[in-house]
């Protein structure tokens, strides 16, 4: 896993090119889903044991979206658990919407019997549930939204993420830090302050605007299993 450094020359990709390579690494080359799904989940995993050593079971904090993002984070979470560190894991919005890969993965989890919180984010008191939540632990995971997500936050997750952003606690980025726009590198309303953001096969065109910096923290760049050409 290399470091972004902004001076070196690297792989860019916009909103679209990233979907466009998705595409291609499932529908051309043939590589399942679920399978970039583990390879970018287990590399988070990998650079978390590696900054927030397991001393005594540490705390972490996963918050999962309804999406993709958040199947990255229950993979996350599976890897962390073999590792015995004390995970919580919880998901913010309708459990019921989470389909395919990201599902599989939170299906495992429970097979594994990990319990699995779930937090409303228009919720009234939602800076309350988060800070319970998130009491003594060493490391907040932010799997809540990934590249795709476009136009303002909506239904309390500018809250929600603000309450995340209260906490004096380090904070590990999925992909894109939530709420930061992939090309403009710009908050839609809000976004996570992140420490350390592990980006996926090339740096989002977002991060070369300095005003990005304040979210990511240090960039890593991840394969999941095939790189861009």
């Amino acid at each position: 896993m290399d470091k972004y450094l902004p001076d070196k020359k690297n792989i860019i990709m916009t909103r679209e090119q990233v979907r466009a390579f998705d595409d291609w690494a499932i529908n051309t080359v043939g590589i399942p889903a679920v399978v970039l799904m583990e390879n970018a989940g287990r590399s988070c995993a990998e650079l978390i044991e590696k900054k927030i050593p397991n001393v005594a079971g540490v705390k972490v904090c996963i918050f999962c979206g309804t999406g993709n993002n958040g199947g990255d984070g229950y993979v996350i979470a599976r890897h962390l658990l073999n590792k015995g560190y004390n995970v919580v894991v919880v998901v913010a919005g309708d459990r019921n919407k989470i389909k395919g890969e990201a599902k599989t993965n939170l299906d495992v989890l429970g097979a594994m019997g990990q319990a699995i919180g779930q937090v409303n984010p228009a919720d009234a008191d939602i800076a309350d549930q988060i800070r319970t939540l998130t009491l003594d632990a060493g490391l907040i995971v932010d799997s809540l939204f990934g590249t795709g997500l476009e136009g303002r936050l909506r239904g309390g997750f500018q809250e929600l993420i603000e309450a995340i952003n209260a906490q004096n606690c380090p904070v590990l980025a999925v992909d894109i830090p939530s709420g930061l726009d992939c090309d403009t590198g710009r908050p839609l309303g809000a976004a996570v302050k992140a420490d350390y953001t592990v980006t996926f096969v090339a740096v989002k065109k977002g991060y070369s605007n300095p005003e990005a910096a304040r979210y990511t923290g240090d960039i890593f760049i991840a394969s999941i299993g095939i790189d861009a050409r």
